[in-house]
């Protein structure tokens, strides 16, 4: 480590640094945050990009007394090193180590917590006003992406934005990608602003020239500027912001800290809310992700000399699968369609999308749009696929609800992540989509066990008239109990393994999607132990198969429901609240779920051992039982 990044200990000492030396200072943090990416995996792209605009932003402001709202927030690595936290980036991600988003438990410089899209407006212009509420003197800021603005949430934060009489200043970080390139009217909107910077400076010449006309020049431009025919509505397309009643200032250089330094310290002077529009390249400084950003987003440990992932492949993932059973579909189904909220990579439709262009819609990062929109495609005839991660989804609960399910509208879900995501912690575990689908009137909710009981279940979906949503893990697909097969049929789970039923302990096993790779090791380490156990695919969480549960309490007195979901409204609870209700008082029943608090972020394996949900623990909780 250098002289310069390594004099940087604490929040603030950026503001030691001789300004000749600030871009030798931008170079050593990205060395340095490449050779800690590449070991540990992380958000890399993003962070390249944000060098600059995160030290002009730590020159001007001080911290922790002012407040920097991070939208996502997993561009916040810079902001991490600058607030005097070099050596936690050896446990980025890691189990008990330094978080990939901020976190404010984790430092007082991070304002608010944050990991999901277009929410940074909205969080910094409430401290703003609690702020004047307070009779306080901060500055707040808030970082928002291109990307970002294709979420609604963002535009109702403007519109009350332009209604403060104090200062905030809104960073638009304009790098023309989300995860995947940018889509929509705002995308196209920003790109003429970007390649319309001429006008910018002809209007700047326009106004300087005008400015310096004697008496009467100064009077002139004040009339223009109030004018509906305003100087910038002639000469920048569109004027969105201003006509929304925001300050605007761009766009301007995102990689030169001067031009930054002096937009940050102009913008804090007005009082009122100002959008400051800067331009970045997403992976700038390390030629792989300049050249290819969406692949270099979020890595795993990779070789820092060719870029390449250094994980070994082990086989299929989920995604995969789903990629490829969609393709398949496609092809026998000319009317589905498929649903993007700008990861058509990372859900897997991306191959979809280049077979089938007229078929594939992707509609930024607008949950909330993508399900009422394939509500609006059912309508029409169309079988609409919405792929979209466990945690995002639950943007999108009211539009579930309402437009597509009150209304018995056949759209599928299909759920990426759900369950244990790992590393990005806490804002991204897939571990509520049960609890909050399963109780919806009319949504089935399925689970497969492996990967060709996935393409089953969304061949199953496509023939299906109703809504429907079937959840699958991240990582790799289990390929084994491939010698069970047994026919989708609605409501029915699927009976693996009996056990006798002659014994004083009858144990079955009920396994929700991935946890039946799970269960199968469990009732290998009780065989061992000579103890057989019953196992069930319960395939369909909602509705529960009632009908086998009634079977399986004249059968078993020791029941074992797994699911990786926590337990308040999850399938165990639901089982329990069956034997409850059905008076089966001779059956014991062990809910092996996850707590019902927020789990961070670490290596999923490590994760499901410290919740007490691998085939270790799970088998152990059974010898207990017993």
């Amino acid at each position: 480590m250098s002289d310069i990044l390594n004099s940087i200990n604490s929040a603030n000492d950026i503001k030691k640094v001789n300004p000749s030396d600030y871009k030798r200072l931008a170079s050593e943090i990205r060395h340095f945050l490449l050779k800690n990416i590449s070991k540990t995996g992380g958000h890399l792209a993003s962070n390249l990009g944000a060098v600059e605009l995160t030290m002009a932003l730590h020159l001007s402001m001080d911290f922790p007394k002012d407040k920097l709202v991070w939208d996502v927030g997993h561009q916040a690595y810079t902001h991490k090193l600058l607030t005097g936290r070099k050596k936690e980036f050896e446990t980025l991600r890691c189990f008990d180590g330094m978080s990939g988003f901020p976190k404010t438990k984790e430092s007082d410089s991070d304002a608010f917590n944050t990991g999901h899209s277009s929410t940074s407006i909205s969080a910094a212009l409430g401290i703003a006003n609690a702020r004047d509420l307070n009779g306080q003197k901060f500055k707040v800021a808030a970082v928002i992406g291109d990307g970002a603005l294709s979420g609604g949430m963002a535009y109702e934060a403007l519109n009350n934005a332009a209604r403060l009489k104090s200062n905030l200043i809104i960073v638009l970080n304009d790098n023309n990608m989300s995860i995947s390139e940018n889509v929509g009217g705002m995308a196209n909107y920003l790109g003429k602003l970007r390649t319309d910077i001429k006008y910018h400076n002809l209007k700047n010449s326009v106004e300087s020239t005008i400015n310096k006309v004697p008496v009467l020049g100064t009077g002139i431009m004040e009339k223009l500027r109030k004018s509906k025919d305003s100087v910038k509505r002639l000469f920048i397309p569109g004027m969105l912001f201003e006509d929304m009643g925001l300050t605007y200032i761009g766009p301007i250089d995102g990689h030169d800290i001067n031009q930054l330094l002096t937009a940050f310290n102009s913008a804090s002077r007005v009082n009122e809310a100002v959008l400051i529009h800067v331009i970045t390249k997403k992976g700038k400084g390390y030629q792989p992700a300049e050249m290819n950003p969406s692949k270099y987003h979020g890595v795993d440990t990779f070789d820092l000399a060719t870029g390449e992932c250094i994980a070994a492949k082990t086989g299929k993932t989920y995604t995969e699968v789903f990629s490829e059973t969609m393709v398949e579909l496609a092809g026998k189904y000319n009317n589905l369609v498929a649903i993007s909220a700008a990861m058509p990579s990372g859900t897997g439709l991306n191959k979809f999308r280049d077979l089938y262009p007229k078929r594939f819609f992707d509609v930024g990062i607008a949950e909330e749009h993508a399900v009422t929109f394939a509500a609006g495609l059912a309508s029409g005839g169309m079988k609409p696929v919405v792929a979209i991660y466990s945690t995002f989804l639950q943007r999108a609960y009211d539009q579930i609800i309402h437009d597509v399910c009150i209304s018995g509208l056949p759209v599928i879900f299909a759920i990426d992540r759900a369950g244990l995501v790992g590393n990005d912690g806490e804002t991204h575990q897939g571990i509520f989509d049960i609890s909050f689908l399963s109780h919806i009137p009319g949504l089935t909710v399925l689970a497969p066990k492996n990967a060709k009981e996935l393409s089953a279940m969304l061949d199953y979906a496509v023939e299906y008239n109703g809504p429907i949503s079937i959840r699958y893990p991240r990582g790799k697909a289990f390929e084994g109990m491939d010698e069970f097969q047994v026919p989708i049929v609605y409501g029915k789970s699927e009976v693996l393994y009996e056990a006798p039923v002659d014994l004083p302990h009858r144990i079955v096993l009920l396994a929700v999607g991935s946890m039946v790779e799970t269960a199968v090791l469990v009732r290998e380490l009780l065989l061992e132990n000579n103890i057989k156990a019953g196992l069930v695919n319960v395939r369909f969480i909602s509705p529960m198969d009632e009908g086998l549960l009634h079977e399986l309490a004249t059968k078993y007195n020791v029941w074992v429901t797994l699911e990786e979901n926590i337990k308040a409204g999850g399938y165990g609870e639901r089982v329990s609240g069956f034997l409850l209700e059905q008076g089966y008082k001779q059956v014991k029943h062990s809910n092996i779920s996850l707590p019902g608090r927020f789990i961070e972020h670490g290596d999923v394996p490590v994760l499901k051992e410290n919740l007490g949900i691998d085939g270790e623990s799970i088998y152990r909780k059974v010898l207990e039982l017993l």
